[in-house]
């Protein structure tokens, strides 16, 4: 339905045309490996409060990872920190964007798509047309205060570098609209939150399950990094901790059916007549499931991708598609701008959560292992692990005075408001 995809203006449903190569060209520019490279210090810092969040109140973790990709994304995007799992801010946009996932995919949603006569009828007998444009209207004031926020904070120059600074610069260039600047970068929130969310809380998922893997990524880290945090510097260094990002990435993808695309032209494959306008669908799921291409795909290995050294970002663009290591970030001229960035997210998370912590089964009152479902997910086009119990205790009491330590020395650079003052270049990871 139009409302609940942010009218004309969500770039991921818009139509192929001038206005989505305007902004996929402003994401480009200003996602690109430069960009996400000099975001690093923002998730370095971030991810130094997870842990720091997590040795206080470790039964909380599925919180926390919410704060934290929320918190990067809104500092990348926005240039604010979200400082706690209690923010307003942050808790709006879990229940409005999780109400518009679940309402998208209601039977009343999909009648209106397939029988489109429908929406004729008097609101009265639509109940989901008047909730989703409940819904919108609540995703128009949550993006468009955050848009306006930023505009007048770059107009006294009063705002930390992020996304929004190019996005002004194009708005005075291109002149578009206030609303459309909103969805611009209120999309990129969205990309930037809720997919990271599931992909951490899979890896945490997959540690629980398979303790081989992470006993052996531990090793890794102590040999490369000893009694210190790895750093992005270190990527290249341990070779099974990014095999262990992108086994995560395919071992628990978030948009198992990617997102609809549709043919711009009558086309024919493999015998078939696929008409002009028809819903393409990518069945994630089925091909990271497929055991020709990852044998035993239901185990969570690293080794497969132990000697694959391509980023996301070239990986993804590789012409030999058998050398994808994955196709979460989806394909074609609508494949997801903001991969360097999640990749960074990503490894650095990871590898510290490695570095920092033992993922173990949850026990239950008598004393036996809880032992979480792989395949249970919530119900919706981009899933995630159903809530489960985890163990998650520090390595060691030098662990977590490390961890404590790395955190004082972050607050350091806070203001009063628990924002970041300027991430200075001692702080490049």
């Amino acid at each position: 339905m139009k409302e609940l995809s942010g009218g004309n203006n969500r770039v991921t449903f818009m139509p192929y045309g001038e206005e989505w190569r305007l902004i996929r060209k402003i994401y480009h520019n200003t996602l690109d490996v430069e960009a996400a490279d000099s975001y690093v210090p923002y998730q370095d810092l971030e991810s130094k409060q997870l842990l720091a969040d997590l040795l206080g109140s470790p039964d909380s973790f599925e919180d926390h990872i919410k704060r934290y990709t929320h918190s990067q994304t809104t500092q990348i995007v926005f240039g604010f920190r979200t400082i706690s799992v209690h923010d307003p801010n942050l808790k709006q946009f879990f229940r409005s964007f999780e109400e518009v996932i679940v309402a998208a995919q209601g039977t009343s949603a999909a009648l209106l798509d397939l029988f489109p006569i429908l929406r004729r009828l008097p609101e009265f007998c639509l109940p989901m047309k008047q909730r989703a444009k409940r819904l919108h209207r609540a995703e128009e004031m949550l993006y468009g205060g955050h848009w306006s926020k930023a505009k007048a904070k770059i107009e006294k120059g009063t705002l930390k570098s992020c996304f929004c600074f190019d996005l002004y610069k194009a708005q005075e260039e291109y002149g578009f609209s206030d609303k459309l600047a909103s969805y611009i970068s209120g999309v990129q929130l969205e990309g930037g939150t809720d997919t990271s969310v599931a992909q951490l809380l899979g890896f945490v998922l997959a540690m629980v399950l398979f303790p081989d893997v992470q006993r052996t990524a531990q090793r890794e880290i102590d040999r490369v990094c000893g009694d210190r945090l790895p750093t992005i510097h270190d990527e290249s260094s341990l070779p099974y901790i990014r095999g262990c990002v992108k086994e995560t990435f395919r071992w628990f993808p978030t948009a198992v059916l990617g997102l609809p695309h549709a043919t711009t032209r009558d086309d024919e494959y493999q015998g078939y007549h696929i008409p002009k306008d028809a819903t393409i669908l990518m069945n994630v799921w089925a091909l990271h499931q497929n055991p020709e291409r990852y044998p035993e795909p239901a185990e969570f290995n690293p080794l497969r991708f132990i000697n694959d050294k391509q980023t996301s970002s070239e990986a993804a663009t590789n012409p030999d598609i058998s050398q994808r290591d994955h196709f979460v970030f989806g394909v074609g001229r609508r494949i997801c701008p903001g991969m360097n960035i999640a990749d960074r997210s990503l490894f650095l998370a990871i590898s510290r959560l490695l570095w920092a912590f033992r993922f173990e089964r949850a026990v239950d009152e008598y004393g036996k292992d809880i032992v979480p479902e792989a395949r249970a997910v919530t119900q919706a086009s981009l899933v995630q692990p159903l809530p489960f119990r985890a163990g998650i205790v520090p390595r060691s009491d030098m662990h977590a005075e490390m961890i404590k330590k790395q955190w004082k020395q972050s607050q350091d650079l806070l203001d009063e408001e628990g924002q970041w003052l300027a991430p200075s270049e001692s702080l490049q990871p």
